[in-house]
């Protein structure tokens, strides 16, 4: 009986040492961003979207997780001003792109994070944009309180089509590509 006390206070004193610590780590919405770039045949267009919510989670102080909602709502172009800049945002937040009114926000849930070293992470993740999740691959590095990515997402996968050369081919120079930029800041 005295062993088993002893095996069971080893086993006790191992599992305690060896269970990893966890950290929840919110982001600072007021300070993390996301910056966005569509181009088309004849020039290219940048704006911001705000983070509604978010999280990294850390394990041992290793990047193992995490979860970003963003407020579609608040999709701004930044490169134009006055009506042409009016256009551009109600037209970017009708149904023909993202159909804002109907989908507030988007998602990216983490599912998969590989430690590539020298603070960079592998991120495999799901997207969800207008209803629609597709998965989607980037790395991010991690320094300090600050994370950075950048995405290139295939808008058609997520029913973006209008301008698109892959559905229409009668646009010529209107041509949008399919593809658009998100460099991401995650302030935490």
């Amino acid at each position: 009986m005295k062993d088993f006390k002893h095996l069971t206070l080893a086993l006790l004193v191992l599992f305690t040492f060896s269970k990893a610590t966890s950290q929840t780590k919110k982001i600072d919405v007021s300070k993390s961003k996301i910056t966005w770039i569509g181009q088309k045949i004849t020039g290219k267009h940048q704006g911001t979207i705000d983070f509604k919510d978010g999280y990294l989670l850390f394990k041992d102080n290793v990047l193992a997780g995490g979860s970003f909602v963003a407020d579609m709502t608040s999709l701004t172009n930044t490169d134009q001003t006055g009506k042409s800049k009016n256009d551009l945002e109600g037209h970017l937040k009708s149904d023909d792109f993202f159909g804002v009114y109907n989908f507030k926000t988007a998602k990216l849930d983490f599912i998969t994070v590989a430690n590539k070293g020298n603070n960079t992470y592998s991120i495999s993740a799901n997207l969800t944009l207008k209803g629609i999740t597709n998965p989607v691959k980037f790395d991010l590095l991690v320094k300090n309180n600050t994370a950075t990515a950048n995405l290139f997402i295939d808008r058609t996968k997520y029913d973006i089509r209008y301008g698109s050369g892959s559905y229409f081919s009668d646009l010529g120079d209107r041509t949008i590509y399919n593809e658009f930029e998100l460099n991401v800041t995650l302030s935490f």
